[in-house]
């Protein structure tokens, strides 16, 4: 399928992956949405011949903690420039011997342990349950880790992203919790993302960049930022060519679950929904819920 004859592929970096320079930049865009400002403004360019989107999560600079990026934004403006696939890059810790910095992993299941975030659309009318039994998309995941494959690295396809709040790291006690629960990484950011994804109806997947053993090795140095910025600038360049050999061969997914994830969801009677509600969120809601006449 030429580019031209599908949706642009959103990619969002995370901590050390801030650009991707091989993007033939077309457009940079600022947008205001419903729910704020995202991180940044949105590049629009190709990439191996296909339509990118790339947002910095935490924007210039580093200046967004992760409970303070608003993803809710983020998500919001890729579904608005027409993103239906995107494949999110963030820095994650291991919590198994054998997953080793520099290592990357594509994981399939979440533990979502954040607290004051707001990670759905939908808070009040309509009420939305979004089944999150599979919270990644397993076509881009495949695709991914094939890719990572390829290209000679050391990439393990499936495994368990406990989310945490942040911005500190976690206890010791805490990081040893996490091991009994037979966790895979530890991260800031998936759980989120893949929640308002799946609201969206947007295919996502996690490109996790292994960069520390968080706290519960011994004998290792405990996580730091600047171990962290260190590791995912080695593995930059990796991720970036996952990214670039992925691109080209991400299939259209257009049947995929991901895309009528709100078919079943909408528990509210449609009479309920107000027109100022589904004006306010058509992008989201349209499909299933568009303008009274």
């Amino acid at each position: 399928m030429e580019a031209s004859d599908r949706s642009p592929i959103g990619i969002v970096g995370g901590s050390g992956l801030y650009d991707i320079p091989d993007i033939e930049i077309d457009s940079r865009v600022k947008l205001d949405t419903p729910f704020g400002d995202p991180s940044d403004e949105y590049v629009i360019g190709f990439l191996k011949g296909a339509e990118v989107v790339f947002l910095n999560r935490h924007g210039p600079g580093h200046k967004i903690t992760a409970p303070g990026v608003n993803f809710r934004a983020n998500v919001y403006g890729f579904k608005a420039l027409g993103v239906e696939i995107l494949i999110g890059v963030s820095a994650v810790g291991s919590m198994r011997e054998e997953l080793r910095p520099m290592d990357i992993v594509i994981p399939d299941q979440l533990i979502d342990l954040t607290k004051s975030r707001e990670s759905s659309f939908f808070i009040d009318t309509p009420a939305i349950h979004s089944g999150m039994a599979d919270p990644f998309c397993d076509g881009l995941s495949s695709v991914l880790a094939e890719c990572a494959r390829e290209i000679g690295a050391n990439v393990t396809l499936g495994g368990t992203y406990v989310c945490i709040e942040g911005p500190a790291f976690s206890t010791r006690a805490e990081s040893k919790l996490y091991r009994t629960w037979d966790v895979d990484v530890i991260g800031m950011t998936a759980a989120t993302e893949a929640k308002l994804c799946r609201e969206a109806e947007i295919c996502y997947s996690s490109v996790s960049l292994v960069t520390d053993y968080d706290c519960w090795k011994e004998g290792a140095e405990d996580v730091t930022l600047d171990m962290i910025i260190e590791y995912v600038q080695k593995n930059a360049e990796m991720g970036k060519r996952i990214i670039a050999a992925a691109i080209s061969r991400v299939p259209d997914l257009r049947d995929c679950a991901c895309r009528r994830a709100l078919a079943p969801a909408i528990a509210t009677s449609h009479e309920h929904v107000p027109d100022v509600t589904r004006r306010r969120l058509r992008i989201l809601l349209e499909k299933y819920l568009p303008v009274k006449d």
